[in-house]
């Protein structure tokens, strides 16, 4: 009953936002499609289901969701392999993980492969419609800002998705874009892990994922040249994005 309150409030919320958006539930087990189809829908989404990964590939041909839910244990092709897949194909649909596994390295390679965030199950549906929220809040944010910003030889166009490095585009993943966004957004600044665990991958929590870190050295590796490091370590605080060159 508690829970049925619950959603009956979120929705309520949304509804009267005017959000119609589409979200995708893969999961192999139906029980588990059933209940969050059911729950998002009270809670002001519309919903396509699908039990397997190839069913999901299948469906977004063809499909344009707002948000994917991704099982991770599935058979054929497990949930790693699908958003590895999708991503490597260009699809950047914002995507939630979910699993029954909450180990550190399960966590930290769904968020390196491309997952906008990853739950673990059991799970709470007033959690799960929250991390919802706060995926599509930012990526609507990120689709509607327009302005292009600029630190040194880097220029990053939000309109084109497009990253630049001395007029030379840059093949940055959706995550690595995101990430090079929030820097350049506060260029200059210092910004702490926890910071950015927030703004990028929507990990509120206090965490010890080594995920900001795996990225900063991606970015380093295709930005880190011609004399140019201004991704700064500063250590025992975060990250800095600075115009100078060394």
């Amino acid at each position: 009953m508690r829970v049925c309150i619950l959603v009956v409030i979120i929705a309520c919320s949304w509804q009267g936002m005017g959000m119609a958006q589409l979200i995708m539930v893969i999961d192999d087990e139906a029980g588990v499609r059933d209940l969050l189809g059911d729950a998002l829908k009270l809670a002001g989404f519309e919903t396509i289901t699908a039990a397997d990964a190839m069913i999901a590939q299948t469906l977004l041909r063809n499909t344009k969701p707002d948000l994917l839910i991704v099982d991770i244990n599935m058979p054929m092709m497990d949930g790693f392999e699908f958003i590895e897949r999708i991503r490597s194909n260009g699809d950047n649909t914002p995507a939630l993980m979910l699993s029954a596994r909450g180990d550190r390295a399960d966590v930290t390679r769904g968020l390196t492969l491309g997952a906008d965030d990853y739950v673990t199950k059991p799970f709470g549906l007033e959690e799960l419609v929250l991390r919802i929220k706060a995926i599509l809040r930012r990526s609507q944010f990120s689709a509607e800002t327009s302005a292009t910003i600029s630190c040194g030889p880097i220029t990053l166009d939000s309109d084109s998705h497009q990253v630049t490095f001395g007029g030379e585009v840059v093949d940055l993943s959706p995550t690595e874009f995101r990430l090079l966004h929030v820097l350049l957004e506060s260029k200059g600044r210092v910004l702490s892990k926890t910071y950015l665990l927030d703004e990028v991958w929507g990990i509120t929590f206090e965490s010890e994922s080594t995920v900001v870190d795996t990225y900063i050295s991606y970015l380093r590796k295709k930005l880190h040249k011609d004399g140019f490091e201004g991704i700064r370590t500063v250590r025992g605080v975060g990250f800095q994005l600075q115009a100078e060159k060394k």
